[in-house]
């Protein structure tokens, strides 16, 4: 399966890379929504990991855009934002799951698993 991360935190970008390319994945990393963009019209992923605080952007409204250009790849949200409020609205905007940080890599793989089904 080919992976899109999107998650501008070094050591956690670094470690769910690792995880998924353990699993027997490839992966793609970027630090950033233009990068993300770019690589999203360049290439056709499986699943996409997106964090929501990007320091270009708001990865929530990145997904909108995503799904308003009626792209159906699953994407799973990676972020500390933990409220009620911001799952509701992660799954609304069109996310197929969401996983709030800190997260177990193991729950990250079966989660994947389960939206790739």
């Amino acid at each position: 399966m080919n992976v899109l991360v999107v998650e501008d935190n070094v050591d956690i970008g670094d470690a769910v890379s690792a995880h998924v390319v353990a699993d027997g994945h490839r992966v793609d990393w970027c630090l950033c929504l233009k990068d993300a963009a770019r690589r999203l019209m360049l290439k056709k992923y499986d699943l996409v990991l997106l964090d929501l605080r990007l320091p270009d952007g708001n990865g929530l409204s990145f997904l909108r855009d995503i799904r308003r250009e009626d792209d159906k790849t699953p994407i799973i949200i990676m972020t500390a934002q933990d409220q009620y409020s911001d799952r509701l609205a992660g799954m609304k905007g069109g996310a197929d799951d969401f996983l709030v940080k800190p997260f177990d890599l193991n729950e990250l793989s079966a989660r994947m698993r389960l939206v790739r089904v």
